[in-house]
C-alpha cells in the first residue's frame, strides 16, 4: 500500500486528507481492521516510536496509551502488586502476571484512566491474548502493534461492532534521517531526533547526594523517553516502571509540574484504602467509576458524598476524603523519577516535585539559577542529573 485515503484531517472541513510515503514507496504498515484517520494515525506514528525505544532502551515490553499526540503514561512490564491490580481494575484478568506485555498495558492504560478515555494503544511486541482481553473492554481509538496473535486478532476484531482501527507495522521501518511538514504553505525541515537516552545519560550528578539507584535510573529512562515524545513544554513524573504524571503541552515550566504533579498524586490516592473501599452499585461501568473517583479525590465539578448525589453512585454514603488525609497520605509517598523535556528555571518547580514524593531528578541544565535548583534538591537530600540534551517536541 503506497497511500491511504483518509476520512478527512484534523477536523471534518480539512479534505481531502491522506498519507502516503514522500518517495513513493510502500507504507511500513498494514490496515488489518477499520479506518484510522488523521489523528489517530498521528498517535499511532508517535506512540510505536515511543514504545520501540523505551524497551530497546530496557530490554523489556513496552506500552503507552496515547491522546492528542501525547502520552497519558507509558509503561514496562514489571508484575503488578494486588493493590494496583485494583486501583487500575485489573484485579479480574487471569493469568495477568504471566505476561509481561499485559502488566505493561494495565500499567499504562491504569494511570491516568481519565486522560485515557477514547485513547491510542502502541505495543512494542506483538499483542497476546491477554492484552487483546484488556484493551477490548475499554474505551480506545485503535492499536499499532508489530503483530498480533492470531486470537487476539480476533478478539481486537470484534471490538466496537467490528471496527476498531487495528494496525500492524513493520518493525525493521527504518525512516529517513531528514523530516519534514508545512505549516502555513512553509516546509519545514529538520534532521530527526535519534538521540538515544540510556543510563550514560544519568552520569553527571550535580547534588551532594550521588546515590542513584538501578530502579531509580530505569525510571528516570521511562520518564525522559516519554518527554522525547510528548507535545512540550512537559515534564514527567514516573515510579516502579511507568509514567504516572505527564504534564504535557504547558507554557510554563512551574504549570508543568503542578499539573504532572497533580496527576501523580491522584495516581498514587486512587490506591489507598478509601479509595480501593468505595461502595459503588454494581450498575456503575468502568468510566462512570474513573470520573467518580476523580471527583471524589479531587473534589472538582461534583462532590460526590453529597446527600442527593452519592445514591447515584454507591451503595452506601461514603465518608469524605479530606484535604488532611490526603496530604497524611502523600506524605508517605517517597522515591519518585522526575524528568524535565528542558532546564528548570525555578527552584519552586523542586518544592512542588518534592511535595509527591519526588527524589530523583533528570533535567537538562544550563538555567543561570541552575546553583538555586542545585540547593533546593540537596535542601531536601534529592539526587539530580544534568543530562545536557533537551528534549522538545513539537
Amino acid at each position: 500500500m503506497k497511500e491511504f485515503e483518509l476520512k478527512y484531517g484534523c477536523n471534518p472541513n480539512q479534505k481531502p486528507a491522506r498519507i502516503f510515503m514522500n518517495d513513493g514507496g510502500e507504507l511500513p504498515i498494514e490496515i488489518l481492521n477499520g479506518r484510522p484517520g488523521y489523528i489517530n494515525f498521528l498517535d499511532a506514528f508517535n506512540s510505536w516510536q515511543l514504545v520501540s525505544e523505551l524497551s530497546a532502551a530496557l530490554g523489556m515490553p513496552a506500552v503507552t496509551s496515547f491522546k492528542h499526540v501525547s502520552p497519558t503514561s507509558a509503561a514496562v512490564g514489571i508484575p503488578l502488586s494486588d493493590r494496583l491490580k485494583a486501583a487500575v481494575f485489573e484485579d479480574d484478568i487471569p493469568g495477568l502476571g504471566d505476561s509481561q506485555l499485559a502488566c505493561a498495558y494495565a500499567r499504562a492504560r491504569g494511570t491516568d484512566r481519565m486522560c485515557s478515555f477514547g485513547d491510542w494503544v502502541a505495543l512494542s511486541e506483538p499483542c497476546d491474548r491477554t492484552t487483546a482481553l484488556m484493551i477490548k473492554r475499554e474505551v480506545s481509538d485503535g492499536v499499532i502493534a508489530p503483530g498480533y496473535d492470531p486470537e487476539a486478532l480476533e478478539i481486537l476484531r470484534s471490538k466496537r461492532k467490528g471496527g476498531y482501527n487495528i494496525v500492524k507495522i513493520d518493525p525493521s521501518y527504518v525512516p529517513e534521517e531528514k523530516e519534514r511538514k508545512q505549516v502555513f504553505g512553509i516546509t519545514f525541515e529538520q534532521g530527526r531526533n535519534n538521540f538515544k537516552i540510556g543510563r550514560e545519560l544519568l552520569g553527571n550528578i550535580v547534588t551532594a547526594n550521588r546515590e542513584l539507584p538501578e530502579a531509580a535510573v530505569r525510571d528516570l529512562i521511562v520518564s525522559l523517553i516519554t518527554l522525547k515524545y510528548t507535545q512540550s513544554n512537559s515534564v514527567c513524573y514516573a515510579v516502579d516502571g511507568q509514567a504516572i504524571g505527564v504534564g504535557a503541552g504547558q507554557q510554563s515550566r512551574i504549570h508543568c509540574t503542578r499539573l504532572a504533579g497533580s496527576k501523580a498524586d491522584t495516581w498514587f490516592l486512587r490506591q489507598s484504602d478509601k479509595v480501593l473501599e468505595l461502595p459503588f452499585l454494581p450498575t456503575i461501568g468502568r468510566p462512570d467509576r474513573d470520573n467518580v473517583i476523580d471527583g471524589y479525590i479531587n473534589q472538582n465539578e461534583e462532590d460526590v458524598c453529597a446527600d442527593g448525589v452519592w445514591q447515584k453512585y454507591f451503595s452506601r454514603r461514603p465518608e469524605p476524603f479530606t484535604k488532611e488525609e490526603q496530604k497524611a497520605y502523600l506524605a508517605t509517598v517517597d522515591g519518585v523519577s522526575l524528568g524535565s523535556d528542558a532546564f528548570f528555571p525555578f527552584s519552586d518547580n523542586i518544592e512542588r516535585a518534592r511535595r509527591s514524593g519526588v527524589k530523583y531528578v533528570a533535567e537538562p541544565g544550563g538555567s543561570i539559577r541552575d546553583d538555586a535548583v542545585i540547593d533546593c534538591c540537596d535542601k531536601y537530600g534529592m539526587v539530580m542529573a544534568f543530562t545536557g540534551m533537551r528534549l522538545f517536541h513539537h
